[in-house]
C-alpha cells in the first residue's frame, strides 16, 4: 500500500477507513514478525506504515469530532 495523501484519505467513507487501518495493522504486524526473525531488508517501511496508521486515525477523530458538535 503505497503513502496515500491525507486529501485521498478524507474522500473515503467510514468503512473503508475501517478496512484501511485493519490491512495496515496486519502489514505492521507482518513487518514486526520479519524483523524478529531477521528477514526484513529495509526499516523505512515501519515507519511510513506507523505513520499512515496515525493519518488515518486522525482523520477518523477529525469525522467524530465534527459529528459530536453538530
Amino acid at each position: 500500500m503505497a503513502r496515500e495523501k491525507g486529501s485521498d484519505i478524507r474522500a473515503k467513507t467510514a468503512d473503508e477507513l475501517n478496512d484501511m487501518v485493519l490491512s495496515l495493522r496486519k502489514e505492521q504486524f507482518n513487518l514486526r514478525i520479519q524483523r524478529a526473525m531477521g528477514q526484513q531488508e529495509g526499516v523505512a517501511r515501519v515507519r511510513q506504515v506507523r505513520r499512515s496508521i496515525a493519518r488515518v486515525k486522525t482523520i477518523q477523530a477529525e469525522r467524530q469530532r465534527a459529528a459530536v458538535a453538530k
